[in-house]
């Protein structure tokens, strides 16, 4: 029979290795009873040392929060600039792509040195004060509601006119990647336009630090097995990895 203490240990060091761990391969790997697995995790968190969640624990905070685009500009800004040169790279000459919101996807925008023509629909307003810069690049700025926080549009008017149109890439921002929940952000009307984005684009691709997984937002875009692409970067698990590819989805780490 295994210790308490050492069922913490156990338990502390899996999650700190996988960033995650589930109830039931607990009780399979320490073989105790989920009521023994659910009570240690409950101890373990009362000591700041996980964060429950439904089927088990994490090993950072789940729960992502709104905060001002100049604020979130400011966090993992290396990271973010290594996502957008590559992310800007897999565009192609004559392209139509679609640019979300978010501080990841202005780092794409701002790599976008195209000499060849380009259209680019957008619903961020920095993305489109960017983008005017350069002569080749055609911007369609979507209309609607200003969602001050992001400096963007959302609402159905910016999805009504998007059913104009098809496009080769949706290059897109989130607050949280979580393998069971799927992509998140923290407002529910963007979440709606994300998903609109996605069903007119051939491509999905996300932009998002490796700070973004585990964490979840209010607004549900998809799950993991709609997207086509991750780009990230190298503070992201193998084990996360591994998992991502396993459900189809392509993972460039720079």
């Amino acid at each position: 029979m295994i210790s308490l203490a050492d069922r913490h240990r156990i338990i502390l060091e899996k999650i700190k290795k996988e960033g995650k761990v589930n109830v039931l391969d607990l009780c399979e790997m320490l073989d105790v009873s989920s009521v023994t697995i659910r009570k240690d995790l409950k101890q373990l968190e009362d000591k700041n040392l996980l964060f429950r969640i439904h089927g088990g624990a994490t090993l950072n905070n789940p729960y992502t929060m709104d905060r001002p685009v100049n604020v979130k500009e400011k966090l993992q800004t290396e990271e973010k600039n290594k996502i957008g040169i590559t992310a800007a790279s897999l565009i192609e000459p004559n392209d139509s792509i679609i640019i979300a919101s978010g501080t990841t996807v202005m780092a794409l925008a701002r790599h976008i040195k195209t000499k060849e023509s380009l259209t680019v629909i957008t619903s961020a307003i920095q993305v489109a004060e960017v983008l005017l810069q350069n002569p080749e690049v055609d911007v369609l700025m979507l209309g609607g509601l200003l969602r001050k926080s992001s400096s963007s549009v959302m609402g159905p008017y910016a999805e009504e006119i998007l059913k104009d149109f098809f496009c080769s890439k949706l290059f897109v921002g989130v607050d949280g990647i979580d393998l069971e929940n799927g992509l998140t952000t923290t407002n529910v009307m963007e979440a709606h336009l994300n998903r609109q984005m996605m069903s007119v684009s051939n491509k999905t691709i996300v932009l998002a630090d490796s700070s973004k997984f585990g964490k979840r937002g209010f607004g549900k875009i998809c799950d993991i097995d709609e997207i086509d692409q991750i780009i990230t970067d190298d503070g992201i698990s193998p084990h996360t990895v591994d998992q991502l590819e396993a459900k189809g989805v392509k993972v460039i780490v720079v």
